[in-house]
């Protein structure tokens, strides 16, 4: 017997129609929105589950929202969660399985829990921080001091994005004022790649400033502006956050939303709400020291004042202890050559006398010994070619006498020596 044939058609109606029969109640799925279309209001999904050892795709089909449900099915899910529908969601849906001849398999969605979503971003937050936690990083960017000054600073941002447009108004009035140096590079900050083209913008930026500055930058900026919320999710990555963590620099970050924090938020030096913030902080920092540069002044100012004043008080002092001690010393002197005057006058008035004394000793000695009283006495000059004769050894054969009254000349004739 011949097994029965069918057309593609008929054997695809028969699967339509069992597939309605066995599926026809919905039923709760838990899966990953890979990717997301939106046409004339309808909703097209591609729903996927993966390997949570290798994260490797196990199974996956296409899902439609169409635009009938949308508005009571995907408004509540955003009002409630705060984030939009889009792709890397993990969600938990109502679905209800299609089989067409044409199209082939689909899920229609006809409900989604938002707290389910809510709950996995949060786990996965919770997550990251545990692991930054067990690593001892998350608090080490945090823990770095504030550079006492701001001269340049390397900002990370999204290439043209109005953030950054409002963060440069500021920032180029302060580098032309050269009070600090920005320099830019761009990095995608929406996406599954945004992680890895933060990280390599982060190390191209690095590697530049390395080749053009000897010293590294005083701050390391991430700044996004607004944006959809669940943007903000593909920003929680660990790989990211760890080597953001093990920087040397402070990091400051300003992700763009006042409510929502991520994961850059908890580990950054210091966090704000919008990259205006941002720079209005750096603004105020350098303010800040610029401020405390000239109330040092003026405290350095005082305290010299202060000191000048004292020293010129000890100065006027010691003068005056210098005069008193100095008069004190003069008059003692004074008194001193007063009395040494009074002993050398005293002392002189004595050797003068005595002086007078030895004179007129001398004098009457002078007068004793004078030629004519001696010879007055009977002694005689003898004289030999007119020099005093004073030894018998000088005689010769004829000498002058000199006596009181005379002379006369001599012929000798016999020498007597003295025994």
């Amino acid at each position: 017997m011949q097994d029965p044939q069918f057309s593609l058609k008929e054997y695809l109606s028969t699967v339509q129609e069992v597939v309605k029969l066995t599926f026809d109640t919905p039923v709760w799925v838990k899966a990953e929105i890979r990717n997301l279309n939106i046409k004339a209001g309808h909703y097209y999904l591609e729903l996927a589950e993966k390997d949570p050892d290798n994260d490797q795709v196990i199974a996956s089909c296409r899902a439609t929202i169409w635009k009938f449900a949308a508005q009571k099915i995907v408004t509540p899910f955003e009002r409630e969660t705060g984030i939009e529908l889009s792709r890397d969601l993990n969600v938990l849906i109502k679905v209800k399985a299609c089989f067409d001849p044409q199209y082939g398999f689909s899920l229609n969605i006809v409900e989604m829990d938002s707290s389910y979503t809510l709950g996995d971003i949060a786990r996965r937050y919770q997550e990251i921080l545990q692991r930054l936690t067990a690593k001892g990083l998350i608090e080490r960017n945090r823990q770095l001091p504030t550079p006492f000054d701001l001269n340049r600073v390397l900002v990370i941002a999204p290439e043209n994005a109005a953030g950054l447009g409002d963060f440069k108004k500021d920032a180029d009035a302060l580098a032309d004022a050269q009070v600090c140096e920005f320099v830019y590079h761009s990095a995608t900050f929406q996406g599954n790649t945004a992680p890895q083209s933060i990280r390599q913008s982060l190390a191209q930026g690095l590697k530049q400033w390395a080749e053009d500055y000897t010293r590294a930058p005083d701050l390391i900026v991430i700044i996004r502006g607004g944006g959809a919320v669940n943007d903000l999710a593909y920003l929680n990555d660990y790989e990211l956050a760890a080597l953001l963590c093990k920087r040397s620099v402070p990091i400051w970050v300003g992700i763009g939303h006042e409510k929502d924090r991520t994961i850059l938020d908890e580990i950054a030096h210091r966090s704000f709400d919008t990259p205006s913030k941002v720079i209005a902080g750096i603004r105020n920092h350098i303010v800040e020291r610029v401020q405390d540069v000239i109330t040092n002044l003026q405290i350095i100012q005082r305290s010299s004042r202060q000191q000048i004043q004292a020293y010129q008080n000890q100065n006027d002092q010691l003068m005056t202890l210098i005069q008193s001690i100095a008069n004190t010393k003069v008059s003692d002197a004074f008194k001193e050559v007063t009395q040494l005057r009074s002993n050398i006058s005293n002392l002189a008035r004595q050797q003068t006398r005595i002086a007078q004394q030895q004179i007129e000793a001398l004098l009457r000695e002078t007068l004793i010994q004078n030629p004519k009283t001696v010879l007055s006495k009977g002694y005689a000059i003898v004289r030999q070619q007119g020099h005093a004769v004073r030894s018998v050894h000088e005689l010769e054969s004829e000498v002058q006498v000199e006596m009181q009254d005379g002379t006369f000349v001599a012929n000798i004739t016999q020498v007597n020596l003295h025994e």
